[in-house]
């Protein structure tokens, strides 16, 4: 992301997801998620005088059923004064304005709980983004890695601890920016992160956000080593940005297709188109509307593996005219690719994915009169049924090629078939109710003062060659994050909860403005 002249600050465009339960993994229009980071005030960093418009409470963000998910930017410092991290928000809630916790420079943020939990209740996803422009954090061992680990869950995550910036608030999972330093014993944190959430109430996930340039020169190395759900790829501030989509050789979302088909360690994980929400908000790399509204369209109709769009940052995008209203339509718009059916090795088959709707009403007690048997090639909204070795599944949520009875947990076995099935299974209209995908979704995851806030563009960075078989690597810019400056000062009170996803599927997300500046400014950037 990219900084400013505020005196520090970050924001990171990265959320962590759990592929198995929250399934970003389809590709159909209904499926895709869009993302876009809160935190660094990044308009306010440019704009100061024009305080109307400077980042607000997260719940503000929450009102409508645009933005998916929320990474908080960011968790710049890992081991801090009295071996707690350090979180800053820009001027809502930092080191510097704000209360710490005692022997610490911890920045105690419980009044935001509020605000996570109105968003969760609306069905937003809201991780904790860690890094940015001038997070460099590293682990010197695997046991140390893992004690982080053990830290952020309490802090942040499913644990307990006197010292909880957010209080009763659970964020829903993590995301990686990190832009200095490697990623050395970050796989263990990661594994351990994956064993703590393994018994909790609901889904955690991990996302990753590398820049362009492939393989990432920092995040290289975990992302082929663990599973993530989803990387949010900045194609800004680099030769790879999405201003660069008609230069050959420049722009090159193949790249990062292919290694999420034969490298990643999740064969499902999807990668996310991240753009500046406006002029502003990066130093290079914006493009209008109407420019990526047809980029998007286009990368979903080629690539399989493409899962939504990213924004740094949510103040930029409001200020702009709201931008992410316009990249709404986008997803929600078009063709996308055929989906390829991962198996249990790294060959592919790949097969057009259609949407099932049920055309006769079954009870849920073994009565499969009627019933479709399970496709895998099919993909299936939550609701659908199926029969599958002798017994009735209902879909817990949206599914495709995850069996019956799998440790997916797609599905809800409804007992043994107490009549006949039909064996051929009944491929409907490729359309999907609003209702369909929302439950889906929620389903899933069940001024100025003086403060530090970084902003932290996406600079360009230097990759070193793949270490596991990829196609190609792209040589690479070399890194400059740039620093923001601090964020103003402002309390926020919480916003009434936003719609249902379902709101924005049944109406026509009007387009907007791409003409006013935006800038992504108080926080850490990447």
């Amino acid at each position: 992301m990219i900084s400013t002249a505020w005196t520090s600050g970050a924001l990171l465009l990265s959320a962590s997801v759990t592929s198995a339960v929250f399934n970003p993994t389809g590709n159909t229009n209904l499926s895709l998620i869009f993302w876009t980071y809160w935190g660094q005030n990044s308009y306010g960093a440019t704009h100061t005088s024009d305080t109307a418009n400077w980042q607000t409470n997260l719940a503000h963000y929450c009102q409508d059923d645009v933005v998916d998910v929320f990474p908080l930017a960011f968790l710049d410092v890992f081991f801090g004064t009295g071996d707690l991290p350090e979180i800053n928000f820009a001027n809502t809630c930092n080191d510097v304005d704000d209360a710490v916790f005692p022997g610490s420079e911890l920045a105690n943020c419980q009044f935001m709980a509020t605000d996570i939990q109105t968003c969760q209740a609306a069905g937003k996803i809201i991780t904790l983004s860690m890094g940015g422009a001038t997070g460099a954090a590293t682990f010197t061992s695997e046991s140390q890695a893992e004690d982080f680990a053990d830290l952020i869950w309490d802090l942040f995550l499913g644990g307990t601890s006197s010292t909880r910036p957010f209080g009763d608030a659970v964020l829903d999972g993590i995301d990686l920016d990190i832009e200095g330093g490697g990623t050395t014993n970050f796989a263990a944190f990661v594994t351990r992160i994956r064993t703590l959430a393994e018994g909790a109430s609901k889904p955690y996930y991990i996302t990753g956000a590398p820049q362009c340039p492939f393989p990432d020169a920092n995040l290289d190395t975990v992302l082929n080593a663990v599973g993530f759900d989803a990387v949010y790829v900045q194609f800004y501030n680099n030769y790879c940005e999405v201003s660069n989509f008609d230069v050959a050789g420049d722009w090159d979302f193949s790249s990062w297709d292919n290694w999420a088909k034969t490298t990643s360690p999740n064969p499902n994980v999807k990668v996310y188109v991240g753009a500046p929400a406006s002029s502003t908000a990066a130093t290079n790399g914006y493009v209008d509307a109407t420019t990526l509204d047809s980029i998007l369209q286009t990368t979903k109709a080629t690539y399989s593996s493409f899962g939504g769009a990213m924004l740094w940052d949510i103040s930029q995008a409001y200020a702009n005219g709201r931008f992410d209203q316009v990249v709404k339509a986008a997803l929600l718009g078009g063709s996308s690719a055929p989906t390829t059916t991962v198996g249990s090795t790294t060959t592919k088959s790949t097969t057009t994915t259609s949407s099932v709707t049920s055309t006769t009403s079954v009870a849920t007690n073994g009565d499969c009169a009627g019933v479709a048997a399970w496709v895998s090639s099919v993909a299936y909204v939550g609701g659908s049924q199926v029969t599958y070795n002798g017994h009735l599944w209902t879909a817990n949520y949206w599914s495709e090629a995850d069996v019956p009875g799998g440790a997916s947990g797609d599905w809800a076995d409804d007992g043994a078939c107490t009549t006949d099935a039909t064996l051929i299974p009944a491929v409907a209209s490729s359309t999907v109710s609003a209702a369909s995908i929302t439950a889906h979704i929620s389903s899933a995851p069940s001024a100025a003062s003086s403060a530090s806030v970084q902003t932290r563009p996406s600079a360009p960075s230097s990759a070193t060659a793949a270490t596991a078989p990829i196609s190609s690597a792209i040589s690479t810019a070399s890194s400059a994050s740039v620093k923001a400056q601090p964020s103003p000062s402002s309390s926020a009170a919480a916003a009434p909860a936003s719609s249902a996803l379902s709101a924005s599927l049944a109406s026509t997300v009007s387009a907007a403005s791409a003409s006013t500046q935006g800038y992504r400014g108080i926080f850490i950037q990447r």
